[in-house]
């Protein structure tokens, strides 16, 4: 083997390295994103579910209060 050769290897293997390296930061700021969006959406349902708690248990102090 030429030193050519290792090079052109080396030039390759550094390149398919850095390809990598940017294309995991990419799908990890992706990721990143749709799970805080998916937080956001989790909190608003639990903010409706406390709220529907609240109005199930005022209906109850209602409920008794008129019978």
């Amino acid at each position: 083997m030429n030193w050519e050769t290792i090079l052109c290897a080396a030039i390759t293997a550094i390149c398919a390295l850095i390809g990598t390296y940017i294309s995991n930061r990419k799908q990890t700021a992706v990721v990143d994103f749709r799970i805080k969006e998916l937080e956001k959406k989790v909190d608003k349902h639990n903010n409706v579910i406390e709220r529907v708690y609240k109005l199930e248990q005022k209906v109850e102090d209602l409920e008794k209060k008129a019978s």
